[in-house]
């Protein structure tokens, strides 16, 4: 089962990072001034994460695959790692869909 962890990052903003199962992690978030916008966050994940067009597919400038989860105010909530192929962002895109709607929160 997949979890989400807060953490406070050195310059005192707070993220979370969802990890399946296996412990990897398949989505991480931006900076918030407080853990209770982070935790906003967190719900705005489980909530978006099932809907198809809210994942944004990109590619980096050096040729890398990724995603953006983005809230209905086309925000980014998460963004994905690097991927070295399409078929590698897909199945991180379907990981976070099947993680995020039953993920604990770790805090």
């Amino acid at each position: 089962m997949g979890k989400f962890v807060v953490s406070t990052r050195k310059n005192g903003e707070f993220q979370f990072n969802l990890k399946a199962g296996n412990g990897q992690v398949i989505l991480t978030s931006e900076g918030y001034a407080t853990k209770a916008n982070c935790l906003k966050g967190v719900d705005s994940v489980k909530k978006n994460a099932q809907v198809v067009a809210r994942f944004e597919k990109k590619t980096s400038s050096n040729g890398k695959y990724f995603f953006n989860l983005k809230s209905t105010n086309g925000q980014i909530i998460g963004s994905s790692e690097m991927y070295e192929s399409e078929s590698g962002r897909n199945n991180g895109i379907n990981s976070v869909k099947e993680n995020a709607p039953s993920a604990t929160t770790e805090e």
